[in-house]
């Protein structure tokens, strides 16, 4: 009976997140119109909307630890699920994705992820993709912010394991900025499927940064450890201890 009625939970508060995407989308669009970088401000209120009303609806408390980075720096971020964006971009001050060229077509969110700077990539050409993305930061197209990357390149469920790209690498290079890695466990509490989004304190914590200039493989070295030991602590905290 309990876990039935956190499931009614869990898709009333899915239903009224997708509904207030599409209402705060459209209630700021005139305001980003006029103002460009109030595109920022938009999708940072929505965020903290659904952080909060995941606590209220679901009992999925969130919190951010470690020092925030304000300034233009590389985020490489374990990826678990929607929530783990949801709590990145509602604490960074100038987010913007590398992101799915497909999803800057979705209503709303591809608007918007035009707006805040996203850098849309085909995943199907993975190395036409990799110079393109480096070109368009270089370049200057993406906008002076904090750009968030997911370094195994797509949702990893908890306990799962799955190899780092080197894309993450490659980037950290060619564009010489520091990279402040971030760990999660919001994959204990929000899964890559179904419905269900369980009470809990879901985590994402910033790490010390790893400074610019080393070489890629020494870099690639540092980081998947450092993000895979945080995250497993993480999840440990959290009361998980299997595999997926």
């Amino acid at each position: 009976m309990k876990q039935a009625l956190q499931y009614v939970r869990s898709a009333v508060f899915i239903a009224q997140m997708y509904l207030a995407m599409f209402v705060y989308g459209a209630v700021w669009i005139p305001v980003v119109l006029l103002r460009p970088d109030a595109a920022f401000a938009a999708v940072h209120s929505y965020c903290r909307w659904v952080r909060a009303s995941a606590a209220l609806l679901v009992g999925l408390k969130s919190e951010i630890r470690g020092e925030v980075p304000q300034d233009e720096v590389i985020v490489a971020s374990k990826h678990q699920s929607f929530f783990d964006i949801i709590m990145i971009v509602s604490v960074l001050p100038r987010p913007k994705f590398i992101m799915k060229k497909q999803l800057m077509w979705a209503p709303i969110l591809g608007w918007y992820a035009r707006r805040i700077g996203c850098i849309p990539v085909d995943r199907g050409k993975r190395s036409k993709a990799m110079r393109q993305m480096v070109a368009d930061v270089k370049a200057g197209v993406a906008r002076p912010g904090q750009l968030v990357i997911y370094p195994q390149g797509t949702r990893v469920a908890a306990g799962a394991r799955k190899p780092y790209k080197i894309g993450v690498g490659v980037l950290y290079a060619e564009v010489g900025q520091a990279c402040v890695p971030a760990a999660t466990n919001v994959g204990v509490f929000w899964p890559r499927h179904g419905i269900l989004r369980k009470p809990g304190v879901a985590v994402v914590e910033f790490l010390p940064r790893l400074a610019g200039g080393k070489p890629i493989e020494t870099f690639m070295a540092e980081l998947e450890p450092v993000i895979e030991n945080a995250s497993n602590r993480l999840m440990a905290e959290a009361g998980f201890h299997g595999q997926a």
